[in-house]
């Protein structure tokens, strides 16, 4: 720091070492802004130890400030010119750190009143405190068909036409049903308007229990990987751009994501997205995303936004935190992450609608949202996607499903998660995807949860639910 040049000598320094004193302690309360009963209790030792921590840091500061005052005050006293802005400064320089401080403290102590909170999948995952959603605001299950069988629903004296297409919603409806899924939910979305084709649900766990198409408490699982690799090829990542790595089938560690002479396998990261690798995921995010990116994009997929939509829709929560560890997994789908089959096809939606968000639509005739032109990604990177997810279908963990005969979906393209609970024990699997690649004409989310013993899983809803639109579609095509 450049001082002043003067002839008279500045007085020096006092020696620092000092004896606490109750007025020390006065003194940084009073700072602190906080009137705090120390306790001898065991059960408030933690917070205790957090205030020592804090009131330690301060105390310095609070002991130097009056001497650097008085050095000020003799520089000044010997000096006849007088006091110029820039000497103010440097005579404050330990009020400014004792303020930057407090800051710092006053930051630790107010979060962000309009942070959302996001529960905690290992301790608190949301399905096991679910309600079901009132007969008012379930417009699906109080829906009737007319005589020409469209679904309808009175609301207020008028008959509102729904977007539902009566063959796919009673077809699912009634397939969810037969294999008696514990919980399971599907939506299918027309990507060019937002028109909802189907919402159907069902619940053998809770059979009381609806809403689950537009209720965020399933765990995001691999479904998030479509983020994380749409910030990665933001940030210049290429699709090919290869990723050696090891382990990471069942958790994420400090260790994997350091690069090591035991990563023997290497794939790129189309081959990441198609084989749901999280080892390479959490290595990419670990390398090139901050917490900031990897945030940004999420809400650009409108996590951490409310949906707009007739039916009362959860938010999709996702916690992005600013540790490696914890971004890594986030990235790579370990994360506290929660999304709806309504949002999860609305994501799938956005992608084949060349990176435009898509507003879903249940009310017919409804105008669009004013969020209908919003580019949730650039147009080259959606067809960037759409070319590695169609390799999930073609090549990856939707491959065996996709394949089995009689019952293949042409062009189709997808992401596939799975994550389990605990205690008690629940199988989460997803599917999301569109079909065709080209021209896409219906986008899909499925999710079931199981128990140890299965009988259908995610993947093979989701195929069905685009194979059935897209054969129906076509033969009222071919009808002479």
């Amino acid at each position: 720091m450049k001082s002043k040049s003067s002839s008279a000598q500045a007085a020096p320094l006092p020696d620092l070492h000092f004896q606490l004193t109750p007025a020390h302690c006065r003194v940084a309360w009073t700072l602190l802004g906080r009137e705090t009963t120390l306790s001898r209790s065991l059960e408030q030792s933690t917070q205790l130890v957090q205030w020592a921590w804090r009131l330690a840091r301060l105390l310095p500061l609070i002991a130097f400030a009056p001497f650097a005052f008085a050095q000020d005050e003799a520089k000044r006293a010997a000096e006849s010119p007088p006091t110029a802005p820039d000497d103010m400064a440097e005579g404050n320089l330990a009020d400014a750190a004792a303020r930057d401080w407090l800051d710092q403290a006053h930051l630790l102590e107010l979060p962000d009143a309009a942070a959302l909170i996001v529960p905690s999948r290992l301790t608190a995952p949301p399905l096991g405190s679910c309600k079901p959603l009132s007969a008012e605001d379930d417009w699906v299950s109080s829906a009737r068909k007319r005589s020409d069988g469209r679904y309808v629903v009175s609301r207020g004296g008028t008959e509102q036409v729904l977007t539902l297409d009566p063959t796919l919603q009673d077809k699912l409806q009634q397939i969810l049903e037969s294999y008696q899924t514990p919980y399971g939910a599907v939506v299918a979305m027309e990507p060019s308007t937002g028109r909802v084709l189907a919402m159907a649900e069902h619940s053998a766990q809770e059979p009381r229990l609806r809403g689950l198409t537009t209720r965020a408490v399933f765990p995001a699982a691999s479904i998030f990987k479509i983020v994380t690799a749409s910030a990665l090829l933001e940030s210049g990542v290429q699709p090919d751009s290869p990723e050696c790595f090891h382990g990471g089938k069942r958790r994420i560690s400090e260790k994997l994501l350091i690069d090591s002479s035991r990563d023997q396998r290497c794939y790129s990261l189309t081959t990441a997205l198609a084989m749901s690798a999280n080892a390479v995921f959490a290595k990419l995010t670990f390398k090139h995303l901050s917490s900031d990116q990897l945030e940004a994009a999420a809400e650009s997929f409108h996590f951490n936004r409310p949906l707009e939509f007739v039916v009362p829709t959860d938010t999709s929560l996702a916690s992005i935190p600013s540790d490696p560890l914890g971004l890594a997994s986030a990235g790579s789908g370990f994360g506290d992450v929660y999304l709806s089959p309504l949002h999860g096809a609305a994501i799938a939606a956005s992608i084949a609608n060349q990176g435009r968000w898509c507003a879903p639509i249940l009310i017919d005739g409804e105008p669009p949202s004013t969020s209908e032109a919003e580019q949730v990604v650039s147009e080259p990177i959606a067809r960037q996607l759409a070319d590695m997810l169609e390799e999930t279908i073609t090549s990856g963990t939707a491959r065996r499903t996709f394949r089995e005969r009689g019952f293949r979906v042409q062009g189709a393209v997808g992401k596939t998660g799975s994550l389990a609970d605990r205690n008690p024990y629940r199988d989460y699997s997803w599917f999301v995807g569109f079909a065709p690649k080209e021209n896409p004409a219906v986008a899909v989310a499925a999710v079931i949860v199981n128990t140890a013993r299965w009988r259908i899983r995610a993947t093979w809803l989701g195929r069905e639910a685009m194979r059935l639109y897209l054969e129906a579609k076509n033969s009222l095509a071919n009808r002479p």
